[in-house]
């Protein structure tokens, strides 16, 4: 690997360990504390984590902290194929290590209020994977809304980092629309808008999250494929007109 293809691996392996380690966390400290730091909380975990970590990344491999993102970019010609794939095992396996330092941490933890150890905790909320409950809603309502969620993320992606009219705003536009799409879908389907966000906890959970890898089909197909749609319409109906009246 290429110096460069290095460091952005590494940018978008500490980025994506940042969002999982720091939003992950908050749902187990949730279950674990019996409340806190709740839905909001979960929300500005994940939104303040990723917003700190597309900034501190995006002059380096672009931040995308998502394969959902780089397969945007992938569709849109501005990565190739082969560093698509480096970037998307870079951020699953950022991911899987953030899981697996949870679930040891809190696996040693006793109570904290709420779950009876930090171990009840972990299982009790399948260590804060991504998930939607069968009997109330469907597999594909549940693609939909992820579709829904990351087709936003995308959007305010391509808004505020790539078109070059963006505000100068780092990645806290990114990271305030993750904030808001938890905020309506995180008790539906746990909004992972990011593939390898739920891949990395669902790994690491081993026997608490095995009865969820029937679902995980859903936080890949749906989350590309809105991040595709989202991609394609604003660089074909907004940034190439753009270029055209330049």
């Amino acid at each position: 690997m290429k110096s460069n293809a290095l460091a952005n691996c590494t940018c978008e392996f500490i980025g994506t360990f940042a969002l999982t380690f720091i939003g992950a966390g908050a749902i187990v400290t949730t279950a674990w504390t019996g409340g806190a730091p709740g839905l909001v909380g979960i929300a500005l975990a994940h939104g303040i984590a990723l917003s700190i970590a597309v900034s501190a990344a995006m002059n380096i491999s672009g931040g995308h902290i998502n394969p959902a993102v780089t397969v945007a970019m992938l569709a849109t010609g501005r990565i190739s194929p082969g560093a698509a794939l480096q970037y998307i095992i870079a951020q699953c396996a950022g991911a899987s290590v953030a899981g697996f330092l949870l679930f040891i941490v809190f696996g040693m933890l006793g109570s904290g209020g709420g779950a009876s150890t930090g171990a009840f905790a972990v299982a009790e909320v399948a260590l804060g994977t991504p998930n939607f409950h069968e009997r109330t809603i469907s597999a594909g309502m549940a693609m939909v809304v992820e579709i829904g969620l990351t087709f936003l993320l995308v959007f305010a992606v391509f808004g505020t980092a790539v078109d070059e009219r963006a505000p100068k705003i780092g990645g806290f536009g990114i990271g305030l629309t993750v904030c808001i799409d938890i905020l309506v879908g995180g008790p539906i389907t746990g909004a992972a808008m990011n593939p390898a966000r739920a891949f990395g906890t669902l790994v690491a959970g081993g026997p608490t999250t095995a009865h969820l890898w029937s679902q995980h089909w859903v936080y890949w197909l749906g989350p590309i494929t809105g991040a595709i749609i989202a991609a394609v319409l604003y660089d074909w109906l907004i940034l190439k007109p753009a270029r055209r009246k330049g």
